[in-house]
């Protein structure tokens, strides 16, 4: 019996009597709900060895209760690999889907082997086969869950971080006289426009992947972006004093990303590189589930820390250096982010964006500091 960690525990992941699990929907008005595909799950604790593993895991997969002929829907074959898989690195759950199935019960095995970096196959070691009576499901759930993954863990903890942004804007709006009513209007458009801003950036910079609706493929960038736009332009509609309103805003901003990028952890999002150090922390990308650098918990908690340090300023900014708060901090946060970048499990998308960003930001952070010193 595997020891299932905690993180997976709490996505609803019991602990497995065999090394094989299905993917189920937990809303069951779906289960049945076309398009379907067979999501499984085969655990596994790689050998021990002085050297990494490649695992090389075989699924095959036949439908039961098939009434006629069976067809292309009703049988599957496919192989995994898992590159650079470390020997100390604890159990390791591999999700794989396969869509365009039929729907209904499914019997699937799980042969495995695990061979060194530079062996052959004389030096692969067979692990424990795995065999598992299971059902289809709606294939967009597939594509979502997985052990570590908490369903509707990301919308909570992001509704969670903007409520609390909302607060900390009430509370320094006022503070900087600013009209709190017409603020947190605006909060709640730039919120809104927000993530459809967040939306059109992701497929601007993913044009080869498909345009799936709903808050699957969101961008920071995008968001905090739009959301800038609709403050500034919103603020001098509205006549509201936009240097105050920007300063006002970024501690907000930065502690609802605290708190959401927790949501990030617990969906399986923005997953940090596997690592089997000690301060690595059990979690998944929604394929794999390993021990991984913790990058969201590394942001969140410099997101949290950097919303104390403004929101601790912008109460007792004076008025005549407004806007050069939001200038600091977004350009301190823009900084943290380049830096935790590289132990994130996804490739950047610009060759030389990390470099521009990195003279960029450094300077925006001087000069917020030096302006207003000079004034």
């Amino acid at each position: 019996m595997i020891d299932t960690p905690r993180l997976a525990r709490l996505s609803g992941t019991a602990n497995p009597t065999k090394a094989l699990q299905f993917v189920a929907s937990p809303i069951r008005a779906v289960t049945d709900v076309e398009p379907q595909a067979v999501g499984v799950t085969y655990w596994f604790t790689p050998p021990t060895g002085p050297e990494p593993y490649e695992v090389t895991v075989r699924f095959v997969g036949h439908r039961l209760d098939v009434v006629g002929e069976r067809t292309e829907a009703d049988d599957f074959q496919v192989v995994a690999k898992l590159d650079d898989v470390q020997p100390a690195s604890g159990p390791v759950a591999l999700t794989q889907r396969v869509a365009g199935k039929g729907t209904g019960r499914w019997k699937v095995k799980a042969d495995a082997v695990a061979t060194p970096r530079g062996g052959d196959a004389s030096s692969a070691v067979r692990l424990p086969s795995a065999e598992q009576v299971g059902r289809s499901a709606y294939a967009p759930v597939t594509q979502t869950l997985a052990p570590g993954v908490v369903p509707g863990s990301w919308p909570a903890m992001v509704g969670l971080g903007f409520a609390l942004g909302l607060t900390i804007l009430g509370l320094l709006a006022t503070i900087h006289g600013l009209v709190a009513s017409r603020v947190l209007m605006l909060a709640l458009a730039a919120g809104v426009l927000g993530l459809f801003g967040a939306k059109v950036y992701y497929w601007l910079t993913h044009p080869r992947e498909s345009r799936t609706a709903g808050l699957t493929g969101l961008s920071l960038q995008g968001f905090v972006t739009t959301a800038i736009a609709v403050f500034v332009l919103g603020g001098w509609a509205l006549g509201v004093r936009v240097g105050h309103l920007l300063d006002a805003s970024i501690p907000a901003l930065l502690a609802g990303q605290a708190v959401g990028r927790l949501g990030c952890l617990f969906a399986g999002c923005c997953a940090g590189l596997p690592n089997t150090s000690r301060w690595a922390v059990w979690s998944s990308d929604r394929r794999i589930g390993t021990r991984r650098i913790p990058v969201q918990l590394l942001e969140s908690s410099s997101a949290a820390l950097l919303a104390l340090a403004t929101g601790l300023i912008a109460w007792l900014t004076p008025p005549e250096s407004a806007g050069f708060l939001f200038l600091g901090g977004l350009a301190a946060y823009v900084i943290v982010r380049q830096i935790l970048f590289p132990l994130r499990g996804l490739p950047r998308l610009t060759k030389h964006g990390r470099t521009v960003m990195f003279i960029l930001a450094p300077a925006a952070l001087a000069a917020s500091i030096a302006i207003p010193a000079l004034t």
